[in-house]
C-alpha cells in the first residue's frame, strides 16, 4: 500500500519540535539522510505514524529487513519520547492506539550501522 500523503504539519510527528519539514521529511523524500541513529530512529517513528513503509524498509538492515511490512492496520502513532541516544544506540518510548485497544506504549533500545554510508535499523530490544 503506498504511503499517506505528508501533509504540512506544525510540528513533527517524532515530537523534535521542528517542523516536518526541517525535520524528518528531507530523510523520507531522501534530499537528506540522517545524520545520526536518533535522526534515523525519529525518522523511522514519523514514517509508521505516516504509513511510509517504503521508508521502513529502506532503513532496515538487509540482513533483518522483513520481506514486507504493512502499515495499514489503523495503529494510531500517539507520540514518542527518546530517554537515550549514545553511540549506536537509542532507547525511547512510543506511545500508541491499536485498532479496538486502549492507548499502550512500549521501551526499545534499538541498534543502528552504516550500510553504504548510511546509517539503517539493525534490530531492537523492549525494555
Amino acid at each position: 500500500m503506498p504511503p499517506r500523503p505528508h501533509p504540512p504539519f506544525k510540528s513533527c510527528p517524532c515530537g523534535s519540535g521542528r517542523s516536518y519539514a526541517a525535520c524528518c521529511r528531507p530523510a523520507h523524500d531522501g534530499s537528506a539522510p540522517p545524520s545520526t541513529p536518533e535522526a534515523l530512529m525519529r525518522a523511522r517513528y514519523s514514517a509508521f505514524a505516516l504509513g511510509d513503509g517504503a521508508f521502513v524498509l529502506r532503513t532496515w538492515h538487509p540482513e533483518h529487513r522483513p520481506r514486507d511490512l504493512h502499515l495499514d492496520d489503523g495503529t494510531r502513532y500517539l507520540g514518542l519520547k527518546v530517554h537515550a541516544a549514545q553511540g549506536d544506540e537509542v532507547e525511547f518510548t512510543v506511545r500508541l492506539r491499536a485498532p479496538g485497544q486502549a492507548p499502550g506504549s512500549f521501551r526499545e533500545r534499538s541498534r543502528f550501522t552504516r550500510v553504504g554510508g548510511e546509517w539503517v535499523y539493525v534490530h531492537g530490544d523492549l525494555t
